[in-house]
């Protein structure tokens, strides 16, 4: 049921368009805002999870690495199908209806995971999970930002570093040391994502229903006017600290084991777990810094964090590589939450699901296309540190692109003033979307 509210008018830039937002009723915002934030770090985690599993499934059921891949690949599809149909679903429906079903479909995934005795099991349960991550993330994070747009912001740049990194360091501790952790791990899951989807069915609707339901799901990346040019800054940043997760993603564990010499399951998580972790307090303490300032401090720590990377497995140095691992954290956190902020706040209430859907497809397209890259070229022959140079370089060269663009776009373009004759009055901005399609 749509929650009434008041119209008022966010802060913003002086050279941003003004948008109308709205303030729902209810007492307790911050509660509010911590279960939705908690339901995006548990669907993340769970997203996660699997990773670390792997090489047991692929123990047991002697598939190959180039499988794995496969394995990897057909969430990231399902997740961005989802996201280009149901992202923008929530703008018309409410964000609890798509919430609800996105929670009972990862349960059902997880359910799936728990009862997997196949290739088949495993490939049904990674589209299930895909399918409902990606069409509840933008549900998700719209509801947070009609409860607080600053907060909000902040905590979708946060909550899907910290869910990464609690998921991936949660199954490799039970890989390590829990009784039948294929099973265990997703059952925790479960029950945490059960008390969620109870948390969510007591929420108010914080956007009330409008028409063009069936029409939200044709598949399209349109974005409102207003967030063009700042989208434009943002998503070459975006795409390169998730091109950096997916480093970790696919050839983090080996590359740890390569250089530590050990098969430990944790000491392979632990590479994505320092990265994504801290990139979520790197998200946190530098929440109150202009978004484009706390970009580009994202593309220099990425810069730098990955040269250190590169020159500690030219040295052999597993100290070097996780001290390099953790200045690149700050680069993905950093890089990941200017993206977020510098967007997102400019999206009218009917327009935010469809903002961060867009923002969410950049990212997994740079989570899910180098990740698939490195994994078939490491599966038909290539040498492991050698590809590791490749793609480190193609992250650096990214990140460089993304500076470049970021202070381009920030350069301001000289205006012409008008004259009293044909300078336009000013108007109150329209109710409907301006909307253009990229």
């Amino acid at each position: 049921m749509p929650a009434q509210g008041r119209a008022k008018t966010s802060p913003e830039p002086a050279n941003a368009v003004r948008v109308s937002v709205v303030e729902p009723q209810g007492g307790r915002p911050l509660l509010r805002l911590f279960v939705l934030a908690s339901i995006t770090v548990s669907f993340l985690a769970a997203s996660s999870a699997p990773t670390p599993l792997y090489a047991t499934y692929q123990a047991a059921w002697g598939f190959s690495a180039l499988t794995t891949t496969v394995v990897f690949g057909v969430y990231a599809i399902a997740f961005l199908a989802a996201l280009l149909t149901a992202g923008r679903l929530s703008d018309h429906i409410g964000r609890r209806p798509l919430l609800l079903a996105g929670i009972a479909s990862q349960l059902i995934a997880l359910a799936v995971f728990v009862d997997a005795h196949s290739l088949a099991a495993l490939l049904t349960a990674r589209i299930i999970q895909g399918l409902a991550t990606g069409g509840a993330i933008g549900a998700v994070g719209a509801g947070m930002l009609d409860i607080d747009q600053t907060r909000g912001a902040v905590a979708n740049a946060t909550a899907p570093g910290l869910g990464t990194a609690i998921g991936v360091l949660l199954s490799a501790f039970a890989v390590q040391w829990l009784p039948a952790p294929t099973q265990l791990i997703y059952v925790a899951f479960a029950g945490v994502l059960a008390i969620q989807m109870f948390g969510v069915a007591l929420l108010p609707e914080t956007s009330p229903k409008a028409p063009g339901a069936w029409r939200s799901l044709i598949p399209q990346l349109a974005v409102p006017a207003q967030t063009r040019r700042p989208l434009l800054a943002a998503a070459p940043v975006l795409f390169a600290v998730w091109a950096l997760a997916a480093f970790y993603g696919s050839l983090g564990p080996a590359l740890i084991d390569h250089l530590v010499g050990s098969a430990s399951v944790v000491d392979g998580g632990l590479g994505l777990g320092i990265l994504a972790g801290v990139a979520s307090v790197t998200t946190y303490l530098l929440r109150a810094l202009p978004a484009p300032s706390v970009m580009l401090i994202g593309t220099s720590a990425l810069i730098a964090g990955v040269a250190v990377v590169l020159l500690s497995l030219w040295a052999a140095s597993w100290l070097g590589f996780f001290a390099g691992t953790a200045l690149a954290g700050v680069g993905f956190g950093a890089g990941f939450q200017g993206g977020i902020r510098l967007v997102a706040p400019l999206a009218r209430p009917d327009q935010r699901a469809g903002v961060l859907s867009v923002l969410f497809t950049v990212s997994y397209l740079g989570l899910g296309v180098p990740a698939v890259a490195a994994g078939l070229a490491v599966a038909k022959g290539g040498d492991l540190v050698a590809t590791s140079y490749e793609y480190g370089a193609a992250v650096i060269a990214l990140a460089v692109f993304a500076a470049a663009n970021l202070v381009r776009l920030r350069t301001p373009t000289p205006t012409v003033a008008a004259t009293p004759a044909t300078q336009p009055r000013r108007t109150h901005a329209s109710s409907q979307p301006c909307r253009s399609s990229m």
